[in-house]
């Protein structure tokens, strides 16, 4: 396999800078509404901030892949003599909870670091620094594309077998030796 070098971005939080305004579950809910801007409802945004502010403790978290299952984590976190469940900042949608998921039809949801735009309008429009997009090259393995000779002779041996197309080869290579 080959590999070549791609750029990826990546949302990077400062949780002691964020003062939990929310702004980012805002733009993110509005940018993903249907047509684009048309509701607010953070319950729709792809980022949420885990908030406990009589200590002053906010924490962004973005939506991941969907765990598909519950998980059997279930430890605990102490911030600042703040006891947290693992799932607070869990970035799965999954059946034990309701966070990252459409509140109308249940279907997950994941942080698309706002397909389309120039950046994630989180990081735009969060006033503190507290989100911040990093961009940074990274070598991948990319698979070799097939020829397209190499597709069409897996079509034709799905379709007729291997046998088939030997034969037709041969009687193709000897066809082709008769006419010199």
């Amino acid at each position: 396999m080959a590999t070549e070098k791609r750029i990826v971005k990546t949302i990077r939080i400062d949780a002691d800078k964020c003062n939990g305004c929310r702004a980012c579950e805002m733009i993110c809910s509005a940018i993903h509404a249907q047509p684009k801007f048309s509701s607010n409802n953070p319950a729709r945004a792809r980022v949420r901030v885990v908030r406990h502010p009589l200590d002053d403790i906010y924490v962004p978290v973005f939506g991941g892949e969907s765990a598909g299952a519950e998980c059997a984590g279930r430890d605990k976190y102490i911030i600042d003599g703040k006891e947290y469940d693992e799932c607070a900042f869990c970035r799965s949608p999954c059946p034990s909870r309701e966070d990252f998921k459409e509140p109308d039809s249940g279907l997950p949801l994941k942080c698309d670091m706002c397909e389309g735009e120039d950046e994630p309008q989180c990081v735009k429009w969060c006033i503190t620094d507290a989100l911040v997009l990093e961009e940074r090259e990274e070598e991948v393995e990319v698979a070799d594309e097939p020829e397209e000779l190499d597709t069409g002779l897996a079509s034709l041996i799905e379709k007729h077998g291997m046998q088939k197309l030997k034969d037709a080869v041969a009687r193709m290579s000897s066809t082709k030796k008769g006419e010199k």
